[in-house]
């Protein structure tokens, strides 16, 4: 859009007209003032300001434009009937202005300039544009090249920390093998505990490679939910003992999707349920069938997590910096998750209050009977 200023409405009226006549959008102003107020309100392609205005003439109100980063690269053309002197051209371009024309004008060649003025105002915005998004990608990748390696240096510490401790209880079981086989036992009982957790990790970072390769694969078959649900918590119930976990409703359903990528997403709810509950060891999963979907939803008693981090739960390499100094992770496995979820269609979020507890959820379609 373009606006004309003038404190004469003859000349603001058969400016507006020839205007509009070659297809151009038009606003107009009859003072100074009334102009920047539309200024500060609208954006404009271009200003065409007459210079000789009481109150406010053309030069402080082009010189009041340049001042507002809104409107600092609008383009202004000047026509004045009055100030025709050299002196008065040098003023107007001094104040900001583009083009200076003196009246009367030649109309082609004042439609010539707008067009090409409103032309080049839209490539400035466009490589603005550019420009603000070449920045915000620039940022976007130093931030991942700073997750990544805070990724890095998190994943060595979690590798190495269970093959230290596979290390010890090794050397531990070999000093107690004959003097203490109930000892060793419990050594050895230990190291498999690792050795599990150690399996896992990998697993996550291999999942996270494919992810990204977009060779993640899914072997997709009907199965029968409530088997697979018994299964992930009799999976926990092993490798937690001290779990207690209730499960409540009953899923006799059969969903279309890989089992073993949905179990995947069972035990990583119940792992993590009981892992940033350290104080309560209860879990509670609740099963509810509506339509055609099936929602699960598994809540622990934990540590909570702060509204303001919910949104970035399922995000690549995130963790919770006020719990991520007391509980160990790569910040990958509901990423994981997501992405498992998202391929069958599913969706899936969290709900939770810092110290009281957190509910993981998620809705699949099921078969039609």
């Amino acid at each position: 859009m373009i606006l004309i200023v003038d404190d004469k409405p003859e000349n603001v009226f058969s400016l507006k007209q020839l205007l509009e006549l070659n297809n151009f959008a038009v606003d107009t102003a009859l003072s100074g003032e009334e102009a920047l107020k539309k200024i500060l309100k609208n954006t404009y392609a271009l200003v065409i300001l007459d210079v000789q205005m009481p109150d406010m003439d053309g030069f402080e109100v082009a010189e009041a434009i340049s001042g507002y980063s809104k409107a600092k690269d609008t383009p202004i053309i000047f026509l004045s009937a009055v100030n025709t002197e050299k002196r008065f051209i040098a003023k107007g371009y001094a104040s900001g202005a583009i083009d200076y024309i003196t009246k009367p004008v030649d109309v082609d060649i004042l439609l010539m300039k707008v067009k090409t003025f409103k032309r080049l105002h839209a490539q400035t915005q466009e490589l603005s544009r550019i420009q603000k998004a070449l920045l915000e990608e620039i940022e976007y990748r130093k931030e991942a090249e700073k997750k990544k390696d805070e990724f890095i240096s998190i994943a060595s510490h979690e590798l190495k920390t269970p093959l230290t401790s596979i290390k010890a209880y090794l050397q531990l079981s070999e000093r107690s093998i004959d003097k203490n086989p109930e000892a060793t036992k419990s050594y050895l009982h230990k190291t498999n505990l690792q050795l599990e957790k150690l399996n896992n990790l990998i697993a996550d970072l291999l999942d996270i490679s494919k992810i990204e390769s977009g060779k993640l694969k899914f072997n997709k078959r009907e199965f029968a939910f409530q088997p697979l649900l018994n299964s992930a918590v009799d999976i926990i119930a092993q490798t937690h003992p001290e779990a207690k976990i209730i499960i409540n409703g009953t899923a006799d359903v059969e969903i279309y999707g890989d089992d073993v990528r949905i179990e995947q997403v069972l035990i990583n709810f119940l792992t993590n349920a009981l892992k940033y509950s350290p104080e309560r060891k209860d879990v509670l999963v609740e099963t509810q069938v509506d339509n055609d979907m099936l929602t699960v939803r598994v809540t622990d008693y934990g540590v909570g997590i702060p509204k303001d981090k919910q949104a970035s739960i399922f995000e690549k390499f995130y963790r919770v910096e006020a719990t991520s100094y007391r509980f160990q992770g790569l910040g990958i496995g509901l990423y994981i998750c997501a992405e498992i979820l998202q391929r069958h269609n599913a969706t899936y979020g969290v709900e939770s209050e810092p110290g009281v507890g957190s509910t993981f959820y998620f809705s699949i379609p099921i078969i039609k009977k």
